[in-house]
C-alpha cells in the first residue's frame, strides 16, 4: 500500500532537508511531497536537490504564500491522483515527530483518519509558552462543545487520512485556511460517517524558523467552528 506525507513550507530552509532525512531513516517505504510557497529562503531549492538523488521526494511550487489551507489541499489532490492509498500530513519544523510515522500507518489499517493528540493523555506540549497553551487546549475544548465531535484536539496537523475517505470531500468547498483548516476537514469526514482515532504524540515547538500563527488564523478558527455548526459552510452529501 502506497503512503505520502505532505509537507506545506515557507521559509523551513533550517528543517527542511533534515525532517526528510529522518522521515526516511524511520520508514523506507513512504514518499514525501513538499508544497513550498516559493520561499525566499530557498527551501524549494533544497527539496529539489534532494530529488536528485531520492525518487521519493516531489514538490509542488506555488508562486507566494498562498496559506496552510491550499497548500494541504494542492497535496492531497496530487496523492490521490498518483494513487497513494494513505495521506499523512505534518510539519517541517520537528514539532511533529517523525519516529510516530510507523505508528499512523499500523491505526490507518483499521480507521478512516487517525489524529495525533496532544490533549488526550494530559497535556503532553513542550516549550509553548503559557499563553499559547492555554489558548490551544481552551480552543480545542470549545470545537468539542460546539461542533459535538468527540475529538479531543481537532486543531493538531499531525494526521494520517485513507485517501477513499478524503475522496469523499469536495474541496472546492473547503473555506478555511489558517490552522481552522485541520477543525474543517476532520469535521467534514466525521460528518461523512469517517472512523476518526486520536492517538497520543509529544508536540515540541519549533527550534528553528518563525511560528506562521497570527491573531487572523486565531479569529478564522472561532468563527467557523460557528459556520460549521450552523450549517453555513456547504456539505456535499
Amino acid at each position: 500500500m502506497k503512503a505520502i506525507v505532505v509537507i506545506p513550507t515557507y521559509n523551513e530552509s533550517k528543517n527542511i532537508v533534515r525532517i526528510i532525512d529522518k522521515i526516511f531513516s524511520v520508514h523506507d517505504e513512504i514518499d514525501i511531497l513538499v508544497v513550498d510557497d516559493n520561499s525566499p529562503d530557498g527551501t524549494g531549492k533544497l527539496v529539489k536537490d534532494k530529488m536528485q538523488v531520492s525518487d521519493r521526494i516531489h514538490i509542488i511550487e506555488r508562486e507566494g504564500k498562498m496559506g496552510l489551507g491550499t497548500a494541504y489541499l494542492a497535496g492531497f489532490k496530487y496523492a490521490i491522483e498518483k494513487g497513494y492509498d494513505y495521506i499523512m500530513e505534518m510539519d517541517a519544523d520537528f514539532s511533529h515527530n517523525p519516529e510516530e510515522i510507523p505508528n499512523f500507518l499500523k491505526y490507518i489499517q483499521e480507521y478512516d483518519v487517525v489524529l495525533g493528540s496532544r490533549y488526550i493523555k494530559g497535556v503532553n506540549v513542550v516549550n509553548w509558552p503559557l499563553k499559547r497553551l492555554l489558548l490551544s487546549y481552551f480552543a480545542n475544548l470549545y470545537t468539542r462543545i460546539i461542533t459535538g465531535m468527540d475529538v479531543k484536539d481537532a486543531t493538531g496537523g499531525f494526521k494520517c487520512f485513507r485517501a477513499s475517505a478524503l475522496s469523499k470531500i469536495n474541496f472546492d468547498e473547503v473555506k478555511s485556511n489558517g490552522y481552522s483548516f485541520q477543525i474543517e476537514m476532520t469535521y467534514r469526514l466525521w460528518k461523512k460517517g469517517a472512523k476518526v482515532k486520536e492517538i497520543p504524540i509529544i508536540f515540541v515547538d519549533r527550534l528553528e524558523g518563525e511560528s506562521k500563527m497570527s491573531k487572523k488564523i486565531v479569529y478564522e478558527a472561532i468563527f467557523m467552528v460557528w459556520k460549521l455548526k450552523l450549517g453555513l459552510v456547504k456539505i456535499s452529501k
